[in-house]
């Protein structure tokens, strides 16, 4: 197996998670979205690589440490500017958090212990903030970047303590970015976190705002028209529906003759009946446009039925997840139903299919699983990530081999066939270093 010695970096977004509950998967993503659009770029402008991304997190390598921390500033002061420019829902506040040492490379993924401390030193960092380890700051040129030590800690896991360092907020070295880059706006402050250090070397083409936000327009509008003619197609079907079932019932309901006087009196207010079904129309492709897509709505229809009304519900999202182009995404919403039917240890194995076709929602929701108030399902996500060799799975495997859950010991017979969660969690955290 190929080794390499790296800068690792991990971030994510402060308040992600919090976000998805209050939040659509629409504009869950399209955050996503633009948070990806502000970071690539400047990723690539410092030699930098990025390695996968898990839900809000993305793993980075640099060839260089001092690379590693240059972007980090750089990221920083990007996101500053930004932040300016939106509405507060919109604004992005990121970690950033950089180990070096040697790493294993497979398939396009690196493993080993600098991951997992880099991946801890994360969980210990600020929002806007840029944290590295001892080893970055004794391998970086340090008289390119200002730094100060934050401390000792001991991360779980980690034999010894780890010392952290971070750079600390200008003003030390001022440059501005390459001129006009970067809209100002009126009445704040101009001065960036970190004085433009990172972003002065970044080439201004990567700086500007309006080839980026040309093309997430366009991509919006596009999923907006998608989803408009989706919806109005669902819409069709279902007003379709309830027309036949209408008439059928009127039909059945009349004497001989009964319907000719109401298509006269229908055909006497043809003019309102038309606006207000036209209004009906553009109400309900609203709806249907803005409310998540039609696999995800009849997903949301499955959870919120009682059990006894679900199976027609299901039957319908299975049509609609079949639709789904994207096999990594068709196997991660067949998960989410399996969930809405109460069937987790079967939505594991959905979202086993997806990550393996590279859905970063799914590799996200297996690790969320393991934290799941049943100790079945603690123990087969533990299963999964151990199967997968998920080792972004690695801290929330060490808190569950910690603590379990309230229901550990659960099932069996006279003591056989147990469920221990902790010990299935221990068992994929053994399968790493084998």
């Amino acid at each position: 197996m190929k080794t390499a010695n790296l800068a690792i970096v991990f971030t994510d977004i402060k308040g992600f998670t919090e976000r998805t509950s209050r939040q659509t998967l629409e504009e869950n993503q399209r955050l996503l979205r633009v948070h990806g659009a502000l970071l690539s770029p400047l990723v690539k402008a410092f030699d930098g690589r990025i390695i996968k991304s898990i839900g809000d997190a993305l793993l980075l390598t640099f060839e260089s440490p001092t690379q590693a921390v240059l972007c980090g500033i750089a990221v920083q002061d990007r996101l500053w500017h930004h932040n300016r420019t939106v509405a507060e829902s919109e604004q992005l506040h990121v970690r950033f958090a950089i180990n070096v040492g040697e790493v294993r490379l497979d398939n396009n993924d690196i493993f080993g212990e600098p991951v997992n401390i880099a991946a801890r030193v994360q969980g210990l960092a600020e929002a806007g903030e840029v944290y590295f380890t001892e080893a970055v700051y004794l391998a970086m040129n340090k008289a390119e970047l200002p730094s100060r030590e934050v401390g000792a800690f001991e991360l779980k896991g980690i034999p010894g303590k780890i010392r952290v360092f971070q750079v600390p907020r200008a003003p030390y070295r001022v440059e501005a970015p390459s001129a006009g880059a970067i809209a100002e706006a009126p009445g704040t402050e101009s001065m960036p976190p970190y004085g433009n250090l990172g972003l002065s070397r970044v080439p201004e083409s990567v700086l500007q705002d309006g080839p980026v936000d040309v093309a997430l327009l366009g991509q919006r509008a596009a999923e907006l028209g998608q989803r408009a003619a989706a919806g109005a197609v669902v819409l069709g079907r279902q007003a379709s529906r309830a027309g036949r079932s209408f008439f059928a019932r009127m039909r059945d309901a009349m004497p001989p003759g009964g319907l000719t006087a109401v298509a006269r009196r229908l055909g006497e207010h043809r003019r309102a009946l038309m606006m207000v079904g036209a209004l009906a129309i553009v109400l309900g492709v609203g709806v249907v446009a803005f409310g998540g897509t039609p696999a995800t709505r009849a997903i949301d229809a499955v959870e919120s039925a009682p059990k006894a009304e679900r199976e027609p519900l299901a039957k319908e999202a299975r049509r609609l997840i079949g639709e789904e182009k994207d096999t990594g995404r068709r196997h991660f919403l067949q998960g989410r139903l399996d969930e809405a039917l109460e069937d987790p240890r079967r939505a594991l194995g959905d979202y086993a299919r997806a990550v393996k076709a590279g859905s970063s929602d799914a590799e996200k929701r297996v690790i969320q699983l393991l934290s799941h108030p049943k100790c079945e399902v603690r123990a087969s996500a533990a299963e999964t990530v151990r199967s997968l060799k998920l080792e972004s799975a690695v801290g929330a495997l060490e808190d569950l081999a910690e603590d379990g859950g309230e229901d550990e010991g659960s099932g069996g017979i006279f003591g056989m066939g147990r469920c221990d969660s902790k010990q299935s969690a221990l068992n994929a955290l053994k399968s790493f270093k084998d």
